[in-house]
């Protein structure tokens, strides 16, 4: 029979060591770490059938630890350790979830009996569940379109952190819909009916960026011409998405992380705190984890964002859901254009499933989009993709790889035809922006154009700094 697994949270090490000593003694798999920090981190990685906590540590107490749990883990039962014995901590800790509490200091026989209780607690639920019958993870996320596992993984994390106020940090490429799963988290979330407030951290300068989230008092720089309410403020009561934190400078990060802290703001030549209550979410399509060891990141604000954490794959990895997408975006663009299209022909079919997709779902939708302007039948057709090599005869992103950087370009230009070309530079523009979160600069940096003949190849293509064409 497989052990019960525990984890104990508790910044001192004699505590940690004591309840290991005792709970192994029973045969119970123990686990030990000194921070709620590393106990979320341990929890994205292994799950456990009981979870022990001190109430007062630094840094994150065990009542965010338990309210973690509560998303991360919900069938795990907590109990609260804590040296402030009361029945006003016992009840606020059985309100938030918890399962049990222990004063400090205690008895062997009085834990193991607690521990018994939740284990005990803990089988019910997992039974009780087993009953229930299953309900489509998809209902109530009708922007989001998959049916594919890992899909499906998306969607029930999302269920899960909607119902609390926990920060919750979405990662994953360009173009897999960040956006669009922090509108889902708010959407089934309590706080539906108040604001959902979006911020673009890579559009605004620092100045620009600290004035826009706090807020500023009137004559308090240059330009200030009147007091102006932050978004902060402005989404108190409901959501606000910080798109691509991960382009905040680093002084503006050390009053983010002071904000989520105090739940606090003082606007731009204030002197008086205001409070606020939002959902924070935020989202990066960088590895915050390698910037924090390059220096470019705080470490203790990517802990208090990557409380809950959900990964959106992208469309190579769920490929079984590209039929359901392209059916979706032919409605929607056939709908606005007013055209009758059936269908698409099986080789663009069978194209669009073996394509790689680096803008992924983005770059399918706008794919769909010029393929329904272009037709001129009922039936989606190759040469409606304009994507062709020289001969005319396959679908130039199957015989040639993307382009890199402006030599590549020019190679790859030198094999197909005129009319082919326009479609070459906007694959070309499209993914280097793409890549680099849609900063021009960094952009025309990495394939080695000057910014200006850049900014002019995105003017010929349509293209906006913003994605759109």
């Amino acid at each position: 029979m497989e052990r019960n697994r525990l984890l104990i949270v508790d910044d001192e090490t004699v505590i940690r060591d004591g309840l290991r000593r005792i709970l192994e003694r029973e045969s119970y798999t123990v686990e030990t770490c000194s921070s709620g920090f590393q106990a979320i981190e341990i929890m994205q990685q292994r799950e456990f059938d009981l979870i022990i906590t001190d109430l007062k540590m630094p840094g994150m107490s065990g009542m965010e630890v338990l309210k973690s749990v509560r998303t991360l883990q919900p069938n795990t039962p907590v109990i609260l350790i804590t040296g402030y014995a009361s029945i006003d901590t016992a009840v606020e800790a059985m309100k938030n979830g918890a399962s049990d509490y222990i004063s400090k200091p205690f008895a062997p026989d009085i834990l193991l009996e607690k521990v018994l209780n939740a284990l005990n607690q803990r089988c019910m639920y997992v039974e009780d569940a087993s009953l229930k019958d299953e309900v489509s993870l998809h209902h109530g996320f009708h922007q989001f379109i998959g049916e594919s596992k890992e899909m499906q993984k998306v969607y029930h994390r999302i269920k899960l952190v909607a119902a609390t106020n926990s920060t919750v940090l979405i990662t994953g490429e360009s173009g897999t819909g960040k956006e669009l799963a922090a509108r889902a988290i708010h959407d089934n979330s309590p706080r539906k009916e108040h604001p959902f407030v979006a911020v673009d951290c890579s559009s605004l300068a620092e100045t620009l960026l600290e004035s826009e989230l706090f807020g500023h008092v009137k004559g308090s720089f240059t330009g200030a011409i009147q007091t102006k309410t932050g978004l902060f403020k402005v989404a108190d009561g409901g959501t606000l998405f910080l798109d691509e934190v991960s382009n905040i400078s680093i002084s503006t990060q050390a009053k983010l992380l002071r904000v989520l802290q105090e739940r606090k703001i003082t606007p731009i030549g204030g002197t008086q705190l205001v409070p606020i209550d939002i959902h924070l979410v935020a989202a990066t399509n960088k590895n915050l984890k390698t910037m924090v060891h390059e220096g470019l990141f705080r470490e203790d604000l990517f802990f208090r964002l990557n409380i809950i954490p959900i990964e959106l794959p992208p469309l190579r990895d769920r490929k079984q859901d590209i039929p359901i997408l392209i059916r979706h975006f032919l409605k929607k663009y056939t709908a606005e254009i007013g055209k009758e299209i059936r269908g698409v022909a099986p080789d663009v079919m069978s194209f669009l499933e073996n394509h790689s997709f680096p803008g992924n779902v983005r770059e399918l939708e706008n794919m769909i989009e010029r393929a329904v302007v272009l037709a001129e039948g009922d039936i989606i057709r190759n040469e409606d993709l304009e994507l062709w090599d020289s001969n005319d005869t396959k679908p130039l992103c199957l015989i040639e790889r993307v382009p890199m950087n402006v030599e590549e370009l020019k190679e790859m230009k030198r094999h197909i035809r005129d009319h082919a070309m326009e479609s070459l530079e906007g694959v070309f523009v499209r993914n280097a922006l793409e890549r680099n979160g849609w900063n021009v600069t960094k952009a025309a940096e990495e394939t080695g154009i000057l910014r200006p003949n850049f900014q002019g190849m995105m003017k010929k293509l349509g293209i906006s700094a913003r994605g759109e064409h």
